[in-house]
């Protein structure tokens, strides 16, 4: 990985706990979307934060809340409701990756959601996280998963 590609993932690795964290305030909250992003923009630093890529995730999961938590559900041994809040931010921006952006490996999705769950969930969620967030590899980028089955189940951007 160049260095330019290594900035490029820092930027993204912030900007997706930015986002996780603004998911999780609209839904513990259910402010608008635009006024949170205006209050992250305003308080945090985002020289270091890919701001384009955190406004398509803070938009663009609420925006496909259904696709996106059909993804992951059959997986879970709970309602999504009944999720840990981080947890619940954590898969549905992890959802919408795997669904919508193709571009992202499925494990840098996994491994990115597994670290923002060790940082900010309950000891063991990320654990629960991985395993869900496996499975739904398998169905959705069944071409790249080693064990993938199913059809492609991507969405249409």
């Amino acid at each position: 990985m160049s260095a330019a590609d290594k900035s490029h993932a820092a930027l993204r690795t912030r900007a997706r706990r930015l986002a996780m964290q603004a998911l999780y305030q609209w839904d513990l909250s259910g402010s608008n979307l635009s006024a949170i992003e205006v209050q992250f923009i305003e308080d945090e630093d985002f020289t270091k934060a890919d701001k384009d890529y955190f406004h398509e995730l803070l938009h663009q999961v609420p925006a496909r809340l259904d696709e996106v938590e059909q993804a992951f559900a059959p997986y879970l041994d709970r309602s999504v409701n009944e999720l840990d809040p981080v947890e619940r931010a954590v898969l549905r921006m992890a959802g919408y990756e795997l669904l919508a952006r193709i571009d992202i490996p499925y494990k840098v999705v996994i491994n990115e959601s597994v670290n923002l769950t060790k940082k900010f969930g309950a000891e063991q969620a990320y654990k629960y996280v991985n395993g869900v967030l496996d499975k739904v590899a398998r169905n959705l980028r069944a071409v790249e998963h080693p064990q993938g089955h199913g059809g492609s189940g991507l969405l249409k951007t």
